[in-house]
């Protein structure tokens, strides 16, 4: 009995450690014109999930583009370091209940994100208001 709950142990740790998530960095791509636009680091904080904008690929944005539409204390703030996703709670596949920022046009939307079914390395980020919303699909950096 001993070495079958030893066994089961193992396999749930070794299924675990082995499935995928969404934790790691990822590509925003423009749907309209399919060009990379950013790196988005996705990582777990105090059983919460948040994404951080590590890099801007835009080529026509500035050296050092700014949140020139946020409000508050984000403000101008740099976007390369930017937290855009805060607070996502994981519920099963789905992580919900957070927020998304567009740096583009400075408002946070109600966010859930999950893996696409069939592709792992596609992340779907959806922002919402209500019942309209808007889904990007993110593509895993490797």
């Amino acid at each position: 009995m001993r070495l079958l709950i030893t066994f089961a142990l193992f396999l749930f740790a070794f299924a675990k450690a082995y499935s995928q998530d969404i934790t790691g960095v990822w590509k925003t791509v423009d749907e309209e014109s399919g060009i990379v636009k950013s790196h988005v680091e996705i990582f777990e904080k105090d059983g919460k999930y948040y994404g951080k904008v590590l890099k801007v690929l835009d080529p026509a944005a500035p050296d050092i583009p700014l949140c020139v539409n946020c409000d508050g204390n984000l403000k101008d703030a740099p976007i390369e370091g930017l937290v855009i996703i805060n607070d996502l709670e994981e519920k099963g596949k789905v992580y919900k209940n957070g927020t998304v920022l567009d740096p583009e046009n400075g408002k946070s939307y109600e966010c859930k994100i999950w893996l696409n079914e069939d592709n792992p390395d596609l992340l779907m980020v959806r922002g919402y208001i209500l019942f309209l919303y808007r889904t990007q699909t993110w593509l895993r950096l490797k």
